[in-house]
């Protein structure tokens, strides 16, 4: 038959200190990873918008000729 111990409040303490240490090892290291890919993303994103604004801007802007009379 297997002993029953009672779990104490130190023991809940210490578990869950160990697994929020593992949760902060692995957050650490996927940082950089997280970062370069943020910047990535949002140089993307600056890029299409400035294209597509250059292309709208093309698209309406009139072409004037002026005649010397």
């Amino acid at each position: 038959m297997a002993t029953t111990t009672r779990i104490t409040r130190d023991d809940l303490e210490a578990k869950l200190r160990s697994m929020a240490g593992e949760v902060d090892d692995t957050v650490e290291s996927a940082r950089p990873k997280l970062v370069s890919g943020a910047v990535a993303g949002l140089l993307v994103a600056v890029l299409v918008a400035y294209l597509l604004g250059r292309r709208s801007g093309r698209k309406r802007s009139a072409v004037i000729e002026i005649r010397k009379v």
